[in-house]
């Protein structure tokens, strides 16, 4: 199944959405802003992404440069940050059983469809 984590406020989320509806394939909308994931689902998402959990961080959020910029800060700690405050989570993602991507550009969500 695919899911995607999407923030309606965000034009590159909804540009993702409107990419998946377009692809005819069945997918999840998880709305991560008011049901965040689990450390354990984002610990998931970022080991299919391929990158560190600094790299899924919005770092411009004023929660992030008042509360964490700076600071000496294990991954698990980041992951744990990015649960606790889900707006610090880079947007879209896309996640199917075996591959995510973030769709910034959008386009980038055709690569796993």
């Amino acid at each position: 199944m695919i899911k995607i984590y999407h923030n309606n406020r965000c034009s590159k989320s909804r540009n993702g959405l409107a990419i998946l509806e377009q692809s005819g394939k069945e997918f999840e909308v998880v709305k991560y802003l008011e049901t965040p994931p689990t450390i354990e689902e984002l610990t998931h998402i970022i080991s299919l992404l391929k990158i560190k959990p600094i790299e899924l961080v919005r770092k411009n959020e004023a929660i992030w440069k008042e509360n964490f910029k700076g600071k000496e800060l294990s991954d698990s700690q980041i992951i744990t940050a990015m649960v606790n405050n889900p707006k610090l989570i880079e947007r879209p993602i896309v996640v199917t059983n075996t591959k995510a991507v973030v769709g910034r550009p959008p386009e980038k969500i055709t690569d796993i469809l």
